[in-house]
């Protein structure tokens, strides 16, 4: 017996020790992850409840807590409609359904069009894929200065072929107020259009073979292949490109600056900018607050049904 209890005795530490180790790895990685979180939780979240509340006020320079309803959203929304000529506001929106519209457009068809000839086996495949990559590893500010100097008549462009005897050649785009806002679309595609083509690369890499095989022994022209199941079977990828594209179109502001300075008179605009200006140079923190909550709007309304359908997939 006495031999029994001293086994125990012994066997007893052993066993709390281990527990309190299986205790503490186990909350490790939430001991880890909690300063993150909670940062995300204040800095974020807390921000976005904090901006939903300032546009309800009638803050002006600094934060004001008196509460004068929708009076913001009012403002901006009058100022879409019954303002001639269009007001800052209805410029910005504008320009947001011409750059959001052609800029996803384009990148998700020069992005498959890309990495359909990548897709071919081509020489150079690895030397090619880090060229056309390589513009999403810039930041927007670069990108902005780069194709500023490009396209500015007296330094770009125009001045060198004029150089070169073609003086009837003309393009001043980024000075025309009722142009410019397609040299930004010019710009965010060159940067965007390679990361889309490294999305639908990986695509159409995972495609089975054997699919693709079958097809063609049934008589599946190069056409009708790609039409009737390589794009079919790439909807997911369309998807997360939209949704990437959209994401970056709504919060695009610093390609906006370096690239146009806002444009002539404010032509190039995006609802960012709008916000910026109206918030921290126009003593209007209510007014850009409410642009801000509707760009936050916009966002979800993309963002929920991509996550309604992944979630409700996931399931089957």
């Amino acid at each position: 017996m006495s031999t029994v209890a001293t086994t125990q005795i012994k066997l007893t530490p052993e066993r709390s020790r281990t527990s309190v180790r299986s205790r503490l790895q186990d909350a490790l990685p939430k001991i880890v992850l909690a300063p993150s979180f909670a940062i995300t939780i204040v800095f974020v979240y807390g921000f976005i409840l904090w901006t939903i509340y300032l546009s309800f006020t009638n803050s002006k320079t600094f934060p004001s807590y008196v509460i004068t309803g929708s009076r913001a959203y009012q403002r901006l929304w009058g100022w879409t409609f019954d303002t001639d000529p269009p007001s800052s506001w209805y410029t910005s929106i504008t320009n947001m359904g011409i750059f959001g519209f052609l800029y996803i457009l384009i990148c998700l068809a020069l992005g498959l069009f890309l990495a359909i000839l990548l897709d071919q086996k081509i020489r150079g495949e690895g030397v090619l894929r880090p060229i056309y990559l390589y513009p999403m590893a810039l930041s927007f500010i670069v990108t902005g200065v780069a194709w500023k100097w490009f396209l500015d008549p007296g330094l770009g462009l125009e001045q060198t072929l004029h150089q070169w005897g073609w003086t009837s050649f003309h393009f001043d785009w980024i000075k025309n107020k009722d142009f410019v806002i397609y040299t930004v679309v010019i710009a965010g595609v060159w940067q965007a259009s390679g990361f889309i083509m490294a999305m639908f690369l990986a695509g159409l890499r995972g495609i089975d073979g054997e699919i693709m095989k079958a097809a063609q022994i049934d008589g599946a022209t190069t056409f009708q292949l790609y039409r009737r199941i390589v794009i079919p079977l790439l909807r997911p990828i369309f998807l997360s490109a939209f949704i990437v594209l959209a994401h970056l179109a709504i919060k695009s502001y610093d390609l906006v600056v370096a690239l146009t300075s806002g444009g002539p008179g404010g032509s190039a605009w995006l609802p960012s900018n709008f916000m910026y200006e109206y918030t921290f140079k126009r003593n209007e923190m209510a007014v850009g607050s409410a642009s801000a909550v509707i760009m936050l709007m916009t966002i979800v309304a993309i963002i929920v049904p991509y996550l309604y359908s992944e979630l409700r997939e996931k399931p089957r």
